[in-house]
């Protein structure tokens, strides 16, 4: 068998020779060109980007066809079918034509004065409309609706509103020249994102799960974990978390472990509802878990300008949060169903001697980014180790390895390109216009000043968001129209902060006293937190820059932009587990053979801390304190989801009381509720402790009794 007959056997190519070859070798050419200028060579950012699209949307034509291989049109008139095929093929020449003159012909263009000639129009136009296309045929209608509504609103009907979001409207040229040549359209910041840190970590890890890491780190937490009653449930949870931090995708993370974890589940006693509802939770997760955290993290750093390592370090304890979260849902279970340990789980230390080697590359990964690298030539490095590596174990990747994770890589990498290009033209519009500040007024005016009232506002919104659009695209719409209210809401929240408790510097008074002169005698002193907040919303907004500027440090204030688009991160992640539209758990309940929307709910209801945490985010210092607070912060919450678990399930070691459940409940509260009582939250932490024990003892007693 040839090389090019083992790649199509190993990716799936199910098309004729010509397209499958043409989809490898595309392919191919992707991932090492990626490779090459994200490590060593140098490249200007909208020719990568050009590059990225033209590559990636022929991709998209050839594996999204018009017509389905095996569809009924294609058996019945095969003749229609193949000029199907040739119309794909011209859609992908046509892709690869606007981007390749976009890198040869932009310069000619300023040469002229920007002034359009007839193949502007033409290739401009192309390109707009081939993002629409493609994004539809991978991503379904919705992004293409929206793209449409966005720039028909630019260019036609803004014109006819009435108020915030009258727009007096751009000419068609305008429009095509921002889309297209304007480095805020579909070749902008976020198209370059996805052609930079999203693809080189992408590639990363199809070279790590292809070369077997897959198997030896699922082997790994079923060797940890299945040796405890219900640990089938646990090694899920371990498993995705884990390969979710490689692969950074939800629903791939279900489809890749669920195969293996949700029958484990069924076989120790899990239902099939609540084993693919523990998987999809999980699976959410993997976007949580550094160090990959899905698309969306590169994105988050590139909106904040806060460092990728930072990002990754301050994530790290929320992720734990959340897995535990599940991990308390799957024990509690477990007990209920009163489920054994998995007879057959393997060895921790064999396994570990048999594939320590698949951790190495991590490692390196991790070294790297310590020791400066970029976040890029860090993933170029760890790819090169895994092949390198590989060549000194049993598993050794050849040549045709090699080609097959380019291929896996770039196949896995298509609706990602296509969707960051295409919603980089609806970025372009927010930002055009300034809708993002009308939304952000609109929900401000909404919300009264209450951040929780804004983050709820928010949180129903990425719910609305992710019934179409992917979690990525979710939180670009709303991280870039609702993350400046966040953080101003956020900063309002820490000036009423400092002047509860009276330490303002003097420079502050004195612009108080600029919005009136009573201040002085109100300021002089601690005060109510009620006045402090009808006094902080009564600065005028031309003061509240110079306001901020004297009072918060300028790290705070990057700490608290951070927590602004941390929370909507989050946030965007609840329609993966939320019905109606939640793929990753119909995708659990298809592997597992349970109803999609039973799955849907049990899944939302684990992965609740999908909720509380950005809360925690909000009122704690836990992802914007030092360490020992975020510590101190990490474990009361931890005891908190560990009650607010035992009371939605009425069980811990045993059953729970009606009243007990009352008295979880108010543990949950005191431990997950803003305050600054420290001894509140441990007096709650020992009340769950002792509900605990005090269930375990009944059930002790009843089992001795029967």
């Amino acid at each position: 068998m040839s090389i090019i007959e083992q790649v199509k056997n190993a990716t799936g190519q199910q098309y004729n020779n010509f397209t499958s070859g043409t989809i490898i070798a595309l392919s191919i050419f992707l991932g090492l060109f990626h490779i090459y200028y994200n490590t060593v060579g140098s490249i200007s950012e909208n020719h990568l980007t050009a590059v990225h699209y033209g590559g990636f949307g022929a991709l998209c034509a050839l594996l999204y066809p018009s017509v389905k291989a095996h569809s009924p049109m294609a058996s019945r008139w095969p003749m229609i079918a193949r000029w199907v095929v040739c119309w794909d093929v011209f859609i992908a020449c046509l892709v690869m034509a606007c981007c390749i003159y976009l890198i040869f012909f932009e310069s000619d263009l300023y040469q002229r004065g920007v002034v359009f000639n007839a193949q502007d129009w033409l290739f401009s136009a192309i390109a707009v409309v081939s993002a629409i296309e493609l994004s539809r045929r991978a991503l379904g209608w919705l992004i293409p609706v929206l793209i449409v509504v966005t720039l028909s609103y630019v260019c036609w009907w803004g014109e006819m509103l009435q108020g915030l979001f009258a727009f007096p409207g751009l000419s068609l040229e305008t429009l095509l020249f921002r889309s297209y040549f304007s480095s805020e359209g579909m070749f902008g910041n976020i198209a370059y994102i996805s052609a930079t840190y999203v693809f080189m970590f992408i590639l990363f890890g199809a070279f790590l799960l292809h070369w077997g890491a897959g198997n030896f780190l699922i082997d790994i937490a079923r060797s940890t974990a299945g040796k405890q009653a219900g640990g089938a449930g646990v090694v899920a949870v371990v498993a995705s978390g884990m390969m979710g931090s490689v692969s950074g995708s939800a629903v791939a993370n279900t489809c890749s472990t669920g195969v293996i974890t949700i029958p484990i589940m069924k076989r120790v006693g899990f239902s099939p509802r609540f084993a693919a509802a523990i998987e999809a939770g999980a699976s959410t997760g993997g976007q949580l878990m550094p160090p990959v955290m899905g698309a969306g993290i590169f994105i988050l750093a590139s909106y904040t300008q806060v460092p990728y390592l930072d990002i990754v370090a301050i994530s790290i304890l929320p992720a734990i949060l959340y897995f535990l979260s599940i991990i308390f849902f799957v024990r509690i279970e477990a007990r209920k169903l009163g489920l054994s340990a998995e007879d057959d789980a393997p060895s921790f230390r064999q396994t570990f001697q048999r594939g320590w080697y698949f951790l190495v590359p991590l490692v390196v990964l991790v070294i790297m980014l310590l020791q400066g690298f970029t976040p890029t030539y860090s993933a170029g490095i760890g790819i090169l180790t895994i092949v390198v590596l590989s060549w000194f174990t049993s598993r050794p990747m050849g040549v045709t390895d090699i080609m097959i994770s380019l291929v896996q890589g770039a196949k896995n990498m298509v609706t990602t390109a296509v969707l960051l290009v295409a919603i980089g033209l609806v970025v372009n519009v927010i930002s055009t216009v300034g809708i993002g500040n009308a939304v952000s007024l609109m929900i401000g005016e909404w919300a009264q000043g209450s951040l929780l009232l804004a983050l709820i506002y928010v949180a129903l919104a990425s719910l609305v968001l992710g019934m179409g659009l992917p979690v990525t695209a979710s939180y670009i719409v709303l991280g870039t129209l609702s993350a400046p209210l966040i953080y101003e809401l956020l900063v309002q929240n820490h000036l009423v902060a400092l002047l509860s408790s009276g330490q303002i510097p003097d420079a502050v008074k004195s612009t108080l006293m600029l919005v009136s002169p009573d201040n002085l005698a109100v300021i002089s002193s601690p005060i109510d937190p009620g006045i402090a907040k009808e006094l902080v919303s009564s600065i005028p907004a031309e003061l509240m820059p110079i306001l901020i500027e004297q009072s918060v440090d300028p790290v705070l204030l990057s700490s608290l932009l951070l927590t602004a688009h941390l929370i909507i991160f989050w946030l965007s992640q609840d329609s993966n587990v939320t019905p109606p539209v939640c793929l990753t758990a119909y995708s659990a309940a298809a592997i597992a053979g349970s109803q999609p929307m039973a799955t849907g709910f049990t899944a939302w209801k684990v992965a609740k801390a999908l909720y509380i945490i950005p809360l925690l985010f909000a009122y704690t210092p836990l992802v914007s304190g030092d360490w020992s607070l975020s510590f101190y912060v990490f474990f009361i919450s931890a005891f908190g989801l560990y009650a607010l678990t035992g009371a939605m399930q009425g069980y811990l070691h045993g059953p729970v009381t009606v009243f007990n459940r009352i008295l979880l409940l108010m543990a949950a509260m005191f431990c997950l509720w803003p305050h600054e009582q420290m001894l509140l939250g441990f007096l709650a932490c020992v009340a769950v402790t002792i509900l605990a024990l005090w269930s375990r003892y009944q059930s002790i007693a009843r089992a001795s009794s029967a």
